[in-house]
């Protein structure tokens, strides 16, 4: 039978500043990416996050960033490899202090730096290495077709294989930027058949028209995208009436 993960990036509100419609979206989703603290998110964010997530048994994972609340972790910034480690195992140890069996099921890291771990070897690498020195049973998330995923898999580490829902494509399978026109797809009918297309026949049509062939374990959501709770249960309902088990990445993931 075939299974997909659906998880989705929260915990990003901060302080007095609310983001987000994380309590709706746990009844649909599988897997929460959590913020940590460096792009978004705070203590008390996290705390109460992981709480309604373990509540609904939803896998709990970390959403590490580059220290940048200004920019909400969307710039880049010239971070050596050896940062981007330290950093990303300070963000996986704050996260699991805050769950009750102080164990996360995955790391899926945030905004620039997923990006330029697609695009750097030895980014992808770094993160690798904060996950396995952390807890080497850890689940990376990283970009369907990816070299960072292989990379991941040399480490000695669990791959998710991710897509995006709601995100246009190029013909690479990389992400359209933010910047562009059409870059996230608001048409909820949309992104329903392109994501049961996605993962019943592993393909997707990029804006330049190019079919793009990739083997996907989870599909993202962003709980600040508006109308994403009707998104998710919409997704999760059109997966089970086509015979797709919907379930966290933990058991879902590839090898």
């Amino acid at each position: 039978m075939l299974r997909i993960d659906i998880n989705c990036d929260m915990g990003e509100a901060f302080g007095a500043w609310a983001l987000g419609q994380d309590r709706d979206l746990l009844s649909h989703v599988t897997s929460a990416s959590i913020a940590c603290g460096f792009h978004a998110g705070d203590p008390a964010t996290m705390r109460e996050t992981v709480r309604l997530a373990e509540a609904r048994g939803v896998g709990v994972g970390a959403h590490p960033g580059f220290p940048d609340l200004r920019g909400f972790g969307r710039r880049a910034m010239a971070a050596s490899p050896t940062e981007v480690r330290d950093d990303v195992v300070y963000q996986i140890g704050a996260l699991t202090a805050f769950t009750r069996s102080k164990r996360l099921q995955h790391v899926k890291p945030h905004g620039a730096l997923y990006n330029m771990a697609v695009e750097r070897d030895d980014y992808a690498n770094a993160i690798a290495e904060a996950a396995r020195d952390t807890d080497p049973a850890l689940i990376v998330v990283a970009l369907a077709g990816s070299r960072w995923a292989e990379i991941t898999r040399a480490c000695g580490l669990r791959v998710a294989r991710e897509a995006f829902a709601d995100r246009a494509v190029r013909a690479d399978g990389t992400l359209v930027p933010r910047s562009m026109p059409g870059a996230v797809i608001h048409d909820v009918a949309a992104v329903v058949e392109r994501s049961l297309r996605l993962v019943i026949e592993g393909e997707v049509t990029a804006v330049t028209g190019e079919t793009v062939c990739l083997e996907v374990d989870t599909l993202c959501l962003h709980g600040d995208t508006p109308g994403a709770p009707v998104l998710a249960e919409a997704l999760r309902q059109a997966f089970l009436a086509a015979g797709v088990r919907v379930e966290a990445m933990g058991r879902a993931a590839g090898a």
